[in-house]
């Protein structure tokens, strides 16, 4: 089992619509995927059409610890997408888990116990702010992926924000049996102007050195398919898996894949075997 967090301290960057593609994508490559939507915004839950409404979801999770999958995992109509959806409805999560002598550390012992633990991969898509919540799924994950929009707020809160929350992590660690994942920040949004690419560099000069975090050499581009393909309830791979005539870039579908098969070089033979299997379901 792979556990990746999607966060950044900062909303509006992407990390709904890159946790639900991710999750599309690899559950139409074979694989069983778990997405866990902590946001107390919870656009995840409702991202694709459900086949079974778990009648429990994240507050049953983490307040009550159960992870009995008929309690709180609903099935998406992709077949092997499940989803555990954000029900904390009162906002009474974070105040639960600050009063918890193991609220930091808990989302970690429950993703690895009973069923949950037989899923492939689990997404965990985060809130645009730092929390415990946000930190719970940093130290449960064996990834972080960081979408970040090239333009000048975006990186001084990425180093700020998410960066200075991974330092007080590690020393939060430093006397425990976790450890804090190795971070991967992914261009998203990135245009052709002159503003867009010097962000993206300066970001990319900046981080050369920081071993903690991979830049990644792919990138989601500014396309409306992205979306067009959340209004209509699929993930992109789907709903544009070829480009359209006279366009310079990409596919959204290939984007995607690339995005993936870097994220993680085992899932390449996966995704190559798909072709564009779901297209235009």
């Amino acid at each position: 089992m792979r556990i990746i967090s999607v966060l950044s301290t900062k909303g509006g960057v992407g990390k709904t619509t890159t946790t639900a593609n991710l999750g599309g994508l690899l559950a139409d490559a074979g694989l069983r995927v778990l997405v866990v939507d902590l946001d107390s915004q919870p656009s995840l839950s409702s991202y694709y059409p459900l086949s079974f409404d778990a009648p429990g979801g994240v507050y049953e999770l983490m307040a009550l610890s159960e992870t009995r999958p008929e309690r709180i995992v609903s099935n998406t109509v992709i077949d092997g997408l499940d989803l555990v959806a954000s029900n904390d409805y009162q906002g009474q999560l974070p105040q639960l888990l600050l009063n918890a002598p193991d609220g930091r550390f808990r989302l970690s012992q429950l993703l690895n116990q009973g069923e949950l633990k037989d899923y492939d991969v689990i997404l965990l898509d985060t809130q645009g702010a730092r929390s415990i919540t946000l930190e719970a799924a940093v130290l449960a994950s064996d990834q972080a992926l960081s979408p970040v929009t090239p333009d000048v707020l975006s990186a001084r809160e990425f180093v700020r924000g998410t960066l200075g929350m991974f330092d007080e992590l590690e020393q939060l660690t430093a006397y425990t049996s976790l450890s804090v994942p190795p971070l991967a920040l992914l261009l998203n949004r990135l245009d052709e102007t002159r503003n867009s690419q010097e962000v993206a560099q300066g970001l990319r000069n900046m981080l050369t050195s920081d071993q903690r975090v991979t830049v990644l050499d792919n990138a989601f581009r500014m396309l409306s398919a992205f979306k067009l393909a959340g209004a209509a309830g699929e993930p992109i791979h789907r709903y544009e898996p070829v480009k359209p005539s006279k366009r310079v870039t990409p596919a959204g579908g290939d984007l995607i894949k690339a995005v993936a098969c870097e994220l993680n070089p085992e899932w390449q033979s996966a995704i190559d075997c798909m072709g564009i299997k779901g297209a235009g379901q």
